[in-house]
């Protein structure tokens, strides 16, 4: 019942926080230099036809009109029709928030794959061989560029040994797991040096604590220390920096997708700022804050969940 008290009252402040984010991004929109209905049109429309295109747009009424009907169609669930695909952008938008979210869940679970176990490895042999090779491969992997990374996967696993694609999103569901492999695991390796260092400290100091001393003097199995007492209370803080790590993998599906040819709603955010298409950079904006939102919301609860003692208000 708490949980679900605290989510209410979070989901309540949710909708001034993304009423400012319309503003933002209504306002932004319309300072950057182009006219939607002069590039659609092309270099060769006459301003007649430029201006009857605006009417048709609805460009020619003052912006707190445009801003007041943009807001409408938001709350009714209308999220306009593109400029440079002539099709309504709840219909743009299905297909390929199916690809960026995918993204990001890949990239989610290699980041769990990886950092988890090599996190609570390091921590459980602190200052040991293994522990430091894997502490110096970490900052190797943190030190180079994640772009320069993807080329690299490019070149060797796609281009030279062709186990994967290089680009696209494929037609069955196998041929989308290939695709993603190489996007994840790029957006995946710089966060996985991150949260391996954490990972680390907290297990070395959860194991150092009495309580767990403690338990192995009852006689608990070794087995149910380790989940019970050591990992669950060295997770609380590395969910924290997971979750932000997440968002800001939102954010970097922009260069992703646009690197590795992905048809996601990243790539398609980059073709309608250049396009003027307002009403997709609106929808799109909106939409990946309304997410980021979302995943602070479950981060929070998830605090509860692991420890008990804290206390949701």
């Amino acid at each position: 019942m708490q949980q679900l008290n605290y989510a209410i009252k979070r989901l309540l402040q949710m909708i001034p926080v993304l009423l400012c984010v319309t503003i933002l991004v209504f306002v932004m929109m319309r300072l950057i230099p182009g006219n939607p209905a002069q590039i659609m049109l092309g270099e060769k429309a006459t301003p007649e036809m430029v201006a009857a295109k605006e009417v048709e747009m609805g460009l020619d009424k003052p912006y707190i009109v445009q801003y007041g009907i943009f807001l409408r169609d938001l709350v009714t669930g209308n999220l306009g029709e593109s400029i440079q695909y002539s099709i309504p952008v709840s219909d743009l938008l299905g297909s390929r928030m199916i690809v960026t979210v995918s993204l990001a869940l890949m990239t989610a679970l290699f980041v769990v794959l990886i950092s988890f176990p090599l996190g609570y490895y390091c921590g459980r042999h602190k200052n040991g061989i293994g522990d430091n090779i894997i502490r110096v491969l970490s900052l190797v992997a943190l030190s180079m560029p994640q772009f320069w990374i993807g080329i690299l996967l490019l070149l060797l696993f796609g281009l030279q040994l062709g186990w994967v694609p290089i680009s696209g999103w494929g037609v069955t569901f196998l041929d989308h797991v290939r695709c993603l492999i190489l996007p994840s695991i790029t957006g995946a390796l710089g966060v996985c040096t991150l949260m391996i260092k954490n990972l680390r400290g907290n297990v070395a100091n959860v194991m150092g604590m009495d309580f767990v001393d403690f338990a192995r003097s009852k006689g608990i199995s070794e087995g149910r220390v380790r989940s019970r007492h050591i990992v669950k209370n060295a997770l609380i803080s590395t969910v924290t920096l997971l979750a932000l790590r997440i968002v800001n993998l939102l954010g970097y599906t922009v260069v992703i997708e646009t690197a590795f040819g992905l048809p996601g709603v990243g790539a398609l955010l980059v073709e309608a700022i250049f396009r003027r298409d307002y009403a997709v950079v609106q929808s799109v904006v909106v939409i990946f804050a309304a997410l980021v939102l979302i995943v602070n919301l479950i981060t929070d609860i998830s605090y509860s969940l692991l420890d008990p003692r804290v206390e949701l208000e």
